[in-house]
């Protein structure tokens, strides 16, 4: 048998002498359990990777903000030098803009029929919840008609 370290007393008692061999037991479980989490390199990885995603994220957000106040401060500088004749033009051209958009919504509406319109009253919230999918069949079928076009020109 070993000589205990000076520092540890010996037990004087077979169940210290137990106390004193669990614990040591616990002492090298949890070091055995050190050492294997250094070791386990895609762990580290991952968690490396988890807290650079982190971070990218933090800082994405932090210039999105201070992209969106130049760009409020630039519309202002803007707004601040445009002359004054300008901006009432601009007003009032969006004024009208606004009043036959209204106008032809109106038209659009009384030459519809009540059938068409009930219809798209239905599809309208299920178009708005799916638009990446509308977006993509829209730019397929725009492919689509230009490879048509562009075989057709060949010919």
């Amino acid at each position: 048998m070993t000589q205990p370290p000076h520092d540890e007393q010996t037990a004087s008692s077979p169940e210290e002498l137990r106390e004193q061999v669990e614990h040591t037991r616990q002492e090298l479980g949890q070091t055995v359990e050190e050492l294997a989490a250094k070791t386990d390199v895609k762990a580290r990885a991952q968690e490396k990777a988890a807290a650079v995603k982190e971070q990218a994220g933090q800082k994405a957000a932090e210039l999105t903000g201070q992209v969106k106040a130049k760009a409020a401060d630039a519309t202002q500088l803007v707004r601040d030098k445009l002359p004054d004749p300008v901006k009432e033009k601009a007003a009032q051209a969006a004024q009208q803009v606004k009043v036959k958009a209204g106008q032809a919504g109106q038209v659009l509406q009384d030459k519809t029929p009540e059938p068409v319109r009930e219809k798209a009253g239905q599809i309208a919230p299920v178009a708005r919840e799916n638009r990446t999918a509308l977006f993509a069949a829209g730019g397929v079928i725009l492919a689509a008609v230009l490879l048509l076009r562009r075989g057709r020109g060949k010919k």
